[in-house]
């Protein structure tokens, strides 16, 4: 197993920062480090995390909280891919197999690991999801409609490119609520570009913010 070159070479510390960061999809103080991964990320760890940009520390409050950067969710994303630290023990290789067979997994499904890990609020009393709003409604319609349109098939991946130059009229923070709410949707899959060197400026330009993820490809089959 080869690493990346666009992955940086970090302790096994780091690594299982960054993991437990990616699982948990929220701002974690070094107190709730502790209590759920045994360690805090303090010193040479949480510099080198930083000045790598994927870690976003906060010290203007005791005790310090950590978040993923746009950076450390691609970073992590790709650590199924990499070798293992010289120094890497037991726990840090099993973790990487766990991550190999995630993504695995993820990439079958078509989910992302933002959506698949992000917090959802099971406190809140349990009620009936309000419909959508008209405009909503009338949105993910023209969604559908230019969807069948564009597929090859149902089911058939479509670029979001080439869904928002079919739908140019209509207003982007529009269809942007929109595709996120049909996430929801059994019959739907949005996802980001695996290969993202693929990517070029028009995919980059109507990719859609999702999970702390950018997304460029819509299909819409089957439940």
């Amino acid at each position: 197993m080869t690493s990346p070159a666009d992955v940086p070479s970090l302790t096994p510390n780091q690594i299982n920062a960054l993991v437990v960061l990616m699982v948990e999809a929220r701002r974690l103080t070094n107190v709730e480090l502790r209590e759920l991964a045994g360690f805090s990320l303090t010193g040479k760890d949480n510099k080198r995390l930083v000045d790598l940009g994927l870690v976003e520390t906060d010290r203007q409050h005791r005790p310090f909280a950590h978040e993923l950067t746009d950076e450390g969710w691609r970073v992590v994303r790709q650590l199924h891919a990499t070798a293992p630290p010289k120094s890497a023990g037991s726990a840090t290789r099993s973790l990487l197999t766990v991550l190999t067979n995630l993504h695995r997994s993820l990439d079958r499904l078509r989910v992302s690991h933002g959506d698949f890990f992000k917090q959802t609020d099971d406190a809140a009393p349990t009620a009936a999801t309000p419909e959508p709003a008209p405009a909503a409604t009338d949105v993910e319609a023209l969604v559908r409609e230019a969807y069948r349109d564009l597929a090859a098939a149902p089911g058939a991946w479509v670029g979001l490119a080439d869904l928002r130059d079919r739908l140019a009229d209509t207003d982007r923070a529009a269809l942007d609520t929109a595709l996120r709410a049909m996430v929801g949707r059994e019959d739907v899959r949005i996802i980001p570009t695996a290969n993202s060197k693929s990517l070029t400026p028009r995919d980059r330009a109507a990719a859609v913010r999702i999970g702390n993820e950018d997304n460029h490809a819509l299909a819409i089959g089957p439940a």
